[in-house]
């Protein structure tokens, strides 16, 4: 297994997965290891009862099957590369920046989707809030088209 990682995250989102794929790219070029996570906000759960089947809903799975959805998609691409998956509780920004670091990333992927206002003109809120805040290196892929 390699022994540099790359962290990225992903929401289901065209933006998320282009820079899942730029990550994958670097890591399969480092010989890195992938790490996807998939951010879920403040834990929340439901019960539901069918018949006499009893199941738990949770924000947090369906992070997971986010995180692993686009997993699956990566490692067809990429067959080289080791990706590892997980949901992250938090604001996708704070659980990117607090996963690389209980990982010991050397890197974190974010793209650069734009948001309305003048705080995100120049990177997206979440690209701005990582490369403030995080212990490793940042990249951020370029996800929208400019216009």
């Amino acid at each position: 297994m390699a022994d540099k990682t790359i962290v990225a995250g992903v929401d289901g989102s065209e933006t998320a997965a282009i820079a899942a794929e730029r990550a994958a790219v670097l890591a399969q070029a480092l010989d890195a290891r992938l790490h996807l996570i998939s951010a879920f906000g403040k834990f929340e759960s439901e019960t539901v009862r069918i018949g006499s089947d009893t199941l738990m809903l949770s924000n947090e799975t369906e992070a997971e099957k986010v995180a692993a959805k686009a997993a699956t998609l990566l490692r067809s691409a990429y067959p080289d590369v080791t990706i590892t998956t997980a949901a992250a509780e938090g604001k996708p920004g704070e659980a990117l920046v607090s996963v690389a670091e209980a990982l010991g990333a050397d890197l974190i992927v974010v793209g650069n989707k734009r948001v309305q206002g003048i705080a995100g003109r120049v990177l997206g809120s979440i690209a701005r809030d990582v490369a403030a805040h995080a212990s490793c290196d940042v990249y951020v892929a370029h996800t929208h088209d400019r216009g």
